[in-house]
């Protein structure tokens, strides 16, 4: 299989930039489009009892997030890619496949860092694990060893 389109899943953390290199050598040895997308997210716990969150909080992850995907465009830019970028609003996993699918990319990239603990791990959360599910398309997975 070719891959054309690729989507990082890009979150700033050391892993997600290691991701975003790798997508970014991959992408040029295959000619492919590249798309990140930064996911801003609130912790189940700040939701309150009556299901919402209140807008000052969510206004402050969506700027720190934007943040966040702004400095990986202008990373791949530096390297000469043409890279769009999306912001979206939910949970990790959903926004990620459901870009995914309306972009018809081939491929998904994350980062993983193998040298956390199994509590703090992000690919054993719910994300990782329930991506591998739902992903409608192959997933390359980004290794930070440090």
């Amino acid at each position: 299989m070719k891959y054309r389109k690729i989507l990082l899943a890009y979150n700033g953390s050391h892993e997600g930039k290691r991701a975003l290199l790798e997508c970014a050598d991959l992408a040029s040895f295959l000619g492919a489009q590249t798309h990140l997308l930064a996911v801003a997210s609130m912790p189940p716990s700040l939701f309150l009892t009556e299901g919402f969150v209140p807008e000052e909080l969510l206004e402050e992850e969506k700027k720190r997030t934007q943040a966040i995907l702004d400095e990986g465009i202008r990373t791949l830019r530096e390297r000469g890619f043409n890279a769009t970028g999306q912001l979206a609003v939910g949970e990790p996993v959903e926004e990620i496949c459901r870009f995914a699918k309306s972009l018809g990319v081939d491929l998904v990239v994350v980062g993983h860092n193998q040298h956390t603990s199994f509590a703090a791990r992000w690919w054993k959360g719910s994300v990782g694990a329930t991506l591998l599910d739902y992903a409608p398309c192959s997933i390359l997975i980004a290794l930070s060893r440090t």
